[in-house]
């Protein structure tokens, strides 16, 4: 009795589906012996078909078990044993267990259904294959769900049809039907809501109300959940028959929501046709996406909704969702504004706001706050679960009944941050949960120029989702009824479950990633096809005009939005006269203009920016140096300079990297676009880097101030790589910096922050060798550079990988100096016998008559075409000299000296465009100081320090620039300093 003890503990742990399993699975021989214990069982173990395979012996246990205690076995053996005693013929005692979400008793209805039928077995395994199809299509319709508007992109990334999902007659034989089975009735289980009030329905009709459900323009996944009544109440949702259904009110409610977010942005794009703002085109359906989730909350009893999100859309969201004042939006795109009237601030685009309102639809009040969320994508998402924790906190609201968040994303981003997948981490921990976040991803199947084939792993950009059992619901974005019921679904779970839930708004972008970008270059047949698409628009008010729901004149009514923006725009102005600047060079029409430029320009000897780096890698590949080039968007290069890769205008993927085509016998050139993540692809290209010593390997951030994400790469990994790690490194980091006007983000690469971390000592003047160069550079942790010349780049880029040894180099990288016409190198400071300046000299009038000079100005970077422009309009080229410090660490101490023992008479000064606590200052004073013996004070050009990288407003920009210009060449400027 020990024995059988045992035996029925050790069975009881397992479940009835790894039973089932266990019993279908095992079917070792068997040996031909009566089952003796049923006195009125005397047939052969064979008999039974299920146990055939199964030893007697473990059949006699698990009968003595079941005498012992009946539920002590799987409830397949208690029913077996049972129908032996009563005397069961052989071969007829077993029933299968019932198929999952099928109780016992259906099982037996369905079996008593077909056993007057001739063929019993066959009638069983229908029933059982279209229990199979229905969860088929319930775990895998969304993959063949028309989700993409534009009909030419599959969503999943995946062309191909699941096996088991029936897109016509000859699939059935996966489940052993054929096209006679589809008029036969079968029972319909209980996991599934197609019949409405049926409980059977002909095959032909349950694949028809299957696709209905999920094949359609809303792809659901759930099936991955692993609670019972959540996928329960999921399944109701979208199976139940005619369940999207809308009044003629709210068609007409949703109509007018679209019409505002569409002429939102048709009003922006006529009076700012050459100003970025990031708009919506092509997903305008967000717009009543967030206010439908906002309304059916509201109904639930929420008052506060706190939202983050990138900035695509985001003045559309302000205006129609937040509903802040039109004219308070459109006086920011003038340029004329006072820092008094926005502070230092930041870019329209990414700032935020609060706003009490009443919400329309339900009449009760309702916070909505946008918080302000710089360029670097997904960053803002903890920021905002943290205020959402926090005023729940405040107010009592422990289930979050009363408080809620809604976090937006882009696909690219959702996919490649990983702060996205540790805030969903946040999402169930007790100090930390928000009791459920509603995730909206603006879907535009692209990433700036990145193809999500090239971007993701991931059948979608929402699979992160996945790992806290979010369910997921893909829909077309040129469907707004569709859109409008998802999202009246994830508001109605958030409020049921208190967990997070994904609405993936699958959609285009009409432009290019912002109005100034040019998308044609790199995603050729996707933009010939959305300048073929109807507007969503104008798609929807035809379909309600064909219903009846509104008249055309009645349509016209609504969309008389243009008036209210007109008026608002007049606000604005508030007597003021509005001077817009282009804020970028026009986009060029097409990629032949970009060849020709080059090849005109090799005509004449000369290269810009792009050229010198094309050329400085052609020259290493030739030498037989494999070169790697990988970051966000680098093939084309952020700034549309670089085009390494030329696209097909015709042929989908069909490319061509002429960089592979230098010389017969020449090394690869790898150019990737990368994932939107900073710190997984650096660490990447690190460790490429630290496998592969003679490879050029390059990283090149989207902006500068993207390397933030990657900071503990650089801190930990990079920085100290050769004292902490013993390992020495030639990563290359490309980090696009300057102050353009355009805001704090994506002025600064923080110079700063690199300088701090170098280890050459301020205080001491090295001793000058003939290798000190050389020496210089082996002692360093790291190599800084600005390079200001096309040359200089050139050649510091073969520097790095003709050295004997191997260390990081950091280049501050150009924006407006990609096309200056000032900019510019000869062929003849690239020509054999030339090499890296660490400074360059100057080589104008001054330097001819040294003791006449006044005042020697050191600068670095894009700062020097100013200065040099500036002296010459006030006459000042005979009496100030300008030398550009090209390699900032390790210092150039001997060639600083030389040119300040060059200048007797001259003031010395620092003059930079960033900030006195940033930029290079405080990392230059001291080694000038030390280098001079401080015979002389330095003195310091710039602008004042700040907390911000620079100004939001164009106007403080210029006027910033102009004050620290006259400081630079006021000679009489510091006397009241000393």
């Amino acid at each position: 009795m020990h024995r059988l003890r045992t035996c029925a503990a050790r069975l009881r742990p397992i479940t009835a589906s790894q039973t089932a399993k266990t019993l279908s699975q095992q079917r070792p021989a068997v040996t031909l012996r009566t089952f003796q214990p049923i006195r009125r069982y005397t047939a052969p173990v064979a008999a039974e078909p299920f146990l055939n395979g199964t030893s007697s012996n473990y059949v006699e246990e698990m009968y003595y078990a079941w005498l012992e205690n009946p539920k002590s076995v799987h409830k397949s053996w208690d029913i077996f044993f049972r129908n032996a005693n009563a005397g069961a013929p052989p071969g007829t005692a077993y029933q299968s267990p019932p198929p999952l979400g099928m109780s016992l008793a259906e099982l037996t209805q369905a079996q008593s259904l077909v056993r007057a039928q001739p063929n019993v077995e066959k009638l069983v395994e229908d029933h059982l294959a279209v229990q199979s199809l229905i969860r088929a299509y319930q775990i895998r319709g969304h993959h063949v769900a028309q989700l993409d508007p534009l009909g030419i992109m599959d969503a999943d990334l995946d062309s191909s049809v699941p096996t088991d999902i029936i897109t016509s007659s000859d699939k059935l034989g996966f489940y052993g039907l054929d096209e006679s089975d589809l008029d036969k009735v079968f029972r319909l289980p209980t996991t599934t809501f197609i019949g409405g009030m049926e409980s059977t329905l002909p095959l032909r009709e349950i694949i028809r109300r299957l696709e209905m459900a999920y094949c359609q323009h809303i792809g659901v996944e759930f099936m991955f959940i692993n609670d019972l009544e959540q996928c329960q109440w999921i399944r109701q949702k979208f199976e139940t028959p005619g369940v999207m259904q809308f009044s003629l009110e709210e068609k007409r409610t949703l109509l007018a929501r679209m019409v505002r977010s569409t002429r939102f942005e048709e009003f922006l794009q006529r009076k700012w046709s050459s100003e970025k703002r990031f708009g919506l085109e092509g997903c305008e359906s967000l717009i009543p996406a967030l206010k439908t989730i906002i309304d059916q909350s509201s109904a639930s009893g929420v008052e506060n909704v706190i939202m983050g999100m990138p900035h695509r859309g985001r003045l559309n969201v302000l205006a129609n969702v937040i509903r802040k004042e039109l004219e308070q939006i459109f006086c920011q795109f003038d340029s004329k504004l006072e820092a008094a009237d926005e502070g230092s601030g930041d870019v329209k685009y990414h700032l935020g706001m609060y706003h009490r309102r009443i919400n329309r639809v339900t009449d009760r009040n309702i916070t909505l706050s946008l918080v302000a969320n710089p360029s670097h994508l997904e960053a803002v998402n903890p920021v905002v679960q943290g205020k959402t924790k926090a005023e729940q906190f405040y107010c009592g609201d422990t289930e979050g009944n009363r408080v809620m968040s809604i976090l937006l994303h882009g696909d690219a981003a959702f996919a490649g941050q990983g702060i996205v997948y540790e805030t969903f981490h946040l999402s169930d921990l007790p100090s930390y949960t928000t009791h459920g976040t509603v995730h909206v991803v603006v879907n535009n199947q692209i990433g700036f120029t990145t193809d999500p084939r090239m971007a993701r792993s991931s059948p979608y950009p929402t699979d992160v989702a996945r790992v806290v059992n979010a369910p997921i619901f893909h829909v077309n974005a040129d469907d707004p009824e569709a859109v409008m019921y998802v999202c009246n679904v994830a508001a109605d779970w958030r409020a049921t479950f208190h967990k997070d839930v994904v609405v993936d708004l699958v959609c285009y972008r009409r432009n290019g990633h912002n109005e100034m970008d040019e998308p044609m270059f790199t995603q050729p047949l996707m933009y010939k096809q959305i300048k073929k698409q109807k507007p969503v628009l104008q798609k929807y008010a035809e379909k309600l005009i064909t219903e009846g729901v509104v008249t055309r004149q009645e349509y016209e009514e609504i969309a008389k939005y243009d008036k209210i923006c007109e008026e608002a725009h007049a606000r604005s102005k508030d007597e003021k006269i509005l001077h817009i600047k282009h804020w970028l060079d026009s986009p060029w029409p097409g990629l032949s203009r970009v060849l020709k430029g080059r090849a005109e320009m090799i005509r004449g000897r000369t290269v810009d920016w792009a050229l010198g780096e094309y050329m400085a890698f052609g020259s290493l590949l030739k030498e037989g140096i494999h070169v790697r080039l990988s970051g966000q968007d680098v093939e084309r290069g952020t700034f549309s300079h670089r085009h390494h890769v030329l696209h097909d205008q015709n042929v989908d993927k069909r490319t061509c990297i002429p960089m592979n085509h230098v010389a017969p016998n020449q090394a690869p050139y790898t150019v990737c676009n990368s994932s939107l993540s900073e710190y997984g692809v650096l660490g990447f290209e690190l460790g490429f880097a630290m496998a592969s010593p003679n490879a050029l390997v390059l990283w090149e951030a989207q902006f500068g101030d993207f390397h933030n994400t990657a900071q503990c790469i650089i801190d930990q990994f990079i920085c100290p790589g050769q004292a902490k790690w013993v390992r020495q490194n030639g990563i290359v980091l490309l980090l696009p910096h300057g102050m353009e006007g355009m805001g704090p983000e994506h002025s600064s690469a923080r110079p700063e922050r690199f300088l701090q971390m170098c280890n050459d000592d301020p205080d001491v003047f090295p001793k000058i060798t003939d290798d000190f160069e050389v020496r210089q550079l082996y002692d360093c942790n790291w190599i800084v550079v600005n390079c200001s010349s096309p040359a200089n780049y050139f050649h510091v880029l073969r520097r790095q990988i003709l050295l004997p040894f191997r260390k990081p180099l950091i280049i501050f990288t150009p924006k407006s100096l990609l096309r200056h016409p000032e900019a510019k190198s000869s062929f003849d400071l690239m020509l054999p016998g030339t090499h890296f300046q660490r400074v360059i000299l100057e080589d104008g009038p001054a330097a001819q008559n040294p003791s006449d000079v006044k005042r020697l100005i050191f600068c670095t970077g894009k700062v020097y075409y100013e200065l040099t422009r500036e002296r010459k309009a006030r006459e000042l080229e005979n009496t100030v000299a300008v030398a550009r410090i090209e390699q900032l660490s390790p210092f150039p101490f001997d060639l600083v000296k030389a040119e300040t023992e060059k200048y007797p008479n001259a003031d010395l000064v620092w003059c930079q465009e960033e900030h006195k606590n940033q930029g290079y200052y405080d990392y230059v004073k001291p080694r000038m100081r030390t280098t001079i013996n401080r015979a002389k004070p330095v003195w310091y050009a710039g602008r004042e320090p700040a907390a911000a990288p620079a100004t939001g407003s164009k106007n403080s920009h210029l006027q910033e620039l102009k004050r620290f210009l006259d400081t630079a060449f006021n000679l009489e400027a510091f006397k009241d300093q000393v």
